[in-house]
């Protein structure tokens, strides 16, 4: 067995070799994260600017008008495709990005980390969360697109369509939430599987406002991009407040 190259010699060869493989994991600089982070925020704020450009120069309105048409009996627009327990299965979807919902994960997490001992993370998250909700209001104030009309509605609305509030928030709490949990996680496979389900949610809210013919397909790309792009600049944000993991318990 000690001549076998692949067999460590010793306790401290098989310990110098955990070092040598954690050295090489922290070879990638801290800067790159964050420029990477910036660049990632600049496309999806860039993204929802050229949306927001086409869609009111009337860029959109042919590709828009044809996915909910597309979505909806061509007898009867009132009755969208499939089965009536699919269109409750949308609308219970399209509640985990309302302003209740969200409003419940974020207190969550905000008690959660305030009996954990991290005030400032908690107060941090609660900033952010708030922060965004208040760039969905003033978003849909300042462009102020009617809703569609096209299709009737399969869900009560009382605000402007552009952008999609559901779509823009979802993006801002879970991909903010999913990245903050990721930051104190050190297995790449939790992190995947945490970053992949808030990606998951944040796609499946936005689909299922176009579903219900609420806003039009513009409107929630324009949200994701906007809530992405937040939602990147409150990673960088949560890496600078150190977001580490408590120490063990005695």
């Amino acid at each position: 067995m000690r001549n076998d190259p692949t067999t460590p010699s010793s306790p401290a060869e098989a310990q110098a070799k955990r070092g040598r493989a954690k050295t090489w994991r922290e070879r990638w600089p801290v800067e790159a994260e964050v420029l990477l982070a910036l660049s990632g925020a600049a496309t999806g704020l860039l993204a929802f600017l050229l949306i927001a450009g086409s869609v009111f120069n009337g860029g959109f309105r042919g590709i828009d008008e044809a996915l909910l048409l597309a979505l909806r009996n061509p007898a009867d627009r009132s009755d969208p495709l499939g089965p009536a327990w699919f269109e409750e299965v949308v609308r219970d979807v399209t509640a985990l990005g309302s302003t209740v919902v969200l409003t419940l994960v974020v207190l969550a997490v905000w008690g959660f980390l305030t009996l954990s001992g991290r005030p400032r993370k908690a107060l941090a998250v609660l900033g952010w969360s708030a922060a965004g909700a208040l760039l969905s209001t003033i978003a849909k104030l300042g462009f102020a697109r009617p809703r569609p009309d096209l299709v009737p509605h399969g869900a009560e609305v009382y605000t402007h369509s552009f952008p999609s509030g559901h779509a823009l928030s979802s993006a801002v709490i879970f991909l903010t939430l999913g990245a903050m949990i990721a930051l104190v996680q050190d297995d790449r496979r939790i992190k995947f599987y945490v970053l992949a389900f808030a990606v998951l949610l944040t796609l499946l809210v936005g689909l299922s406002r176009i579903y219900l013919g609420v806003h039009w397909p513009s409107d929630v790309l324009a949200g994701w991009a906007l809530g992405a792009a937040w939602a990147t600049i409150g990673w960088l944000v949560f890496r600078r407040m150190d977001f580490a993991p408590p120490g063990p318990r005695q």
